[in-house]
């Protein structure tokens, strides 16, 4: 049985450091899998090779039973309508309305009427608790609202897939709440995959099916919340007591 999402001995260097050493990884449809690892890990490094924004030196990355690593990048583009990405920072374009940050990607992928766009946009707000912000300007909201946002971005074109990176970073606890339920809601209504990359032990317990933890650029454990707190090994333990702490960052 192949995955939505399958890493096969996927190697990745920066400027001859190796950052994955043979990254092996199965994530079935409908999952929600939490990434956890050490500041510098490639975690976020990862997410990128999945969506073919990076490309391995070695190994294949199947996505929806294609394997990345070799599309052109016409080809990429149809695997982006089913993949979305929520990033760290929300990357909203600061210059476009939330209207138009939340049509980018319909413009870029789809074929829409004005009306049928605008429309979409609003269910999609809707969908994140937003409503009625379509002609404000990024800097005119907070940090949370920009996450959601940025997940009402990603959700636009009906993926099948989410990728998250650090999704909870610089907000509140009230809104990372929030953001932890439209995840495991998103699951329920769209039937989404979805990928988190978090320091956020809180947020891995809320959410997540599966847990996978990368280190010395390998995977060395996956389980349940239950397997990792009831971990014998030594690193592991430690990090269950002070993930939020070891690890921050990528």
């Amino acid at each position: 049985m192949m995955g939505i999402i399958e890493l096969k001995d996927v190697c990745k260097s920066f400027n001859g450091l190796l950052v994955h050493k043979g990254i092996n990884l199965f994530i079935k449809q409908g999952e929600i899998l939490s990434l956890i690892g050490s500041s510098g890990s490639g975690k976020t490094v990862l997410l990128k090779e999945i969506i073919g924004l990076l490309r391995p030196e070695r190994g294949k990355i199947f996505v929806m039973g294609r394997d990345v690593t070799t599309l052109k990048e016409k080809e990429l583009l149809e695997i982006r309508r089913n993949v979305g990405m929520v990033f760290q920072s929300s990357a909203l374009f600061d210059s476009l309305t939330v209207l138009e940050n939340v049509a980018y990607p319909l413009k870029e992928h789809l074929r829409l009427s004005g009306a049928e766009i605008r429309e979409r946009v609003r269910e999609r707000l809707a969908m994140v608790g937003l409503y009625g912000i379509e002609n404000k300007m990024p800097g005119e909201l907070s940090g949370g609202m920009k996450k959601r946002v940025a997940l009402a971005r990603a959700i636009a074109t009906d993926p099948k897939i989410i990728l998250y990176d650090e999704p909870n970073t610089g907000v509140d606890p009230i809104n990372a709440r929030k953001i932890n339920e439209m995840i495991v809601n998103l699951r329920e209504r769209l039937g989404v995959t979805s990928v988190v990359v978090t320091h956020d032990m809180h947020s891995v317990r809320a959410v997540t099916d599966r847990i996978a933890m990368l280190y010395d650029g390998k995977i060395i454990a996956e389980g349940s919340w239950k397997d990792f707190e009831e971990s014998q090994d030594p690193f592991i333990r430690e990090f269950m007591r002070g993930g939020a702490v070891f690890a921050e960052g990528g």
